[in-house]
């Protein structure tokens, strides 16, 4: 009886607790990546590749976008299109001068991501985990902050 009561604790606790305090497990340098970088924070979600052309030329503009949003609870994470790992993606990102996060695991089956055979692709996630915008293409700063700013204010 005693282990049943634990068991029935143990899951109704972690139904309670499902949806927040998720971990995004590591980046490119092995760290932790916490949930408190991304609960009720939004995301910008950049699909990248080393042998995409379009994708080096937007990385120095997600460079710039990570640092203007720096404190307004807003992330700018990297996905290796091609899932390197370890030292490879390391190398990789070091090599495009990302400086950002890079998302050692992929989070499209987490947030119900579409999947995108071009690159590169960058999504937004409202900080409710809701995807709310699919950018196709080469994207700036400034529009990737003015399409937040745009999206904030619709709520």
């Amino acid at each position: 009886m005693a282990r049943r009561l634990a068991a029935a604790v143990a899951l109704i606790g972690s139904v309670l607790l499902s949806g927040c305090g998720v971990d995004l497990g590591t980046d490119q340098n092995g760290q932790k990546v916490a949930s408190d970088r991304v609960d009720k924070h939004w995301l910008v979600v950049n699909y990248w590749a080393e042998w995409c052309g379009p994708c080096r030329t937007e990385i120095p503009e997600l460079n710039k976008l990570s640092d203007q949003m720096n404190g307004q609870k807003v992330s700018v994470f990297g996905v290796n299109f091609d899932n390197l790992q370890g030292e490879d993606l390391k190398t990789a990102s070091n090599a495009l001068g990302i400086k950002f996060t890079v998302l050692a695991q992929d989070p499209a089956e987490q947030y119900d991501l579409p999947k995108s055979e071009a690159l590169p692709v960058t999504y937004i996630i409202d900080d409710k985990g809701k995807v709310r915008e699919q950018l196709m293409g080469e994207q700036t700063a400034a529009g990737v902050a003015q399409k937040l700013a745009e999206l904030k204010g619709k709520g």
